[in-house]
């Protein structure tokens, strides 16, 4: 009998787990670029915890299991950052992670009033790239993350599903 995988909102208490999750997730990014002072990968335990307590922040559960993370806000020019989505590598391919930004972008539309979507990724991280395009987002520019990996970001409206996946 197998469990499903079920989507929520994240609380204080799943943040290590979330942090284990992101090293664990990010390792194939960073050796994508050949660079494992990525973000991701050291971002702290306590900011962590701050981002689940100020952001809209969703996990993935199996079980009790953390297999999944999303986070969004509001940025200053009042479209939603979504970040750091990430699920774990045994279950990816699976759909979780399309859910996972349809939950974020949900809530922040609903409930923070987002009418725009902003994410970023890798020029290198292909799986990512074609599965941000298959839920909608376009490519609107680049730019240079503090650790030099060059990123594409992409947009789209809110209400904006292309498919899910």
């Amino acid at each position: 009998m197998g469990m499903s995988v079920t989507i929520s909102v994240a609380t204080g208490q799943d943040a290590e787990q979330i942090f284990k999750l992101q090293y664990l997730c990010f390792q194939s990014e960073a050796a994508l670029y050949g660079n494992y002072r990525i973000d991701p990968l050291v971002q702290t335990l306590d900011s962590v915890r701050q981002e689940v307590t100020a952001d809209c922040v969703f996990v993935a559960r199996l079980g009790e299991e953390v297999v999944g993370s999303v986070r969004g806000r509001i940025t200053e020019d009042g479209a939603a950052a979504i970040g750091r989505l990430c699920v774990h590598p045994r279950l990816q391919g699976h759909g979780i992670g399309a859910r996972l930004l349809r939950a974020a972008e949900t809530a922040l539309a609903e409930q923070r009033g987002a009418t725009r979507f902003r994410l970023h990724t890798g020029h290198r991280s292909e799986g990512n790239l074609r599965l941000y395009r298959r839920v909608g987002y376009q490519a609107v520019g680049r730019s240079r993350g503090a650790d030099g990996v060059e990123m594409i970001v992409l947009e789209k409206d809110a209400g904006t599903y292309a498919a899910t996946a």
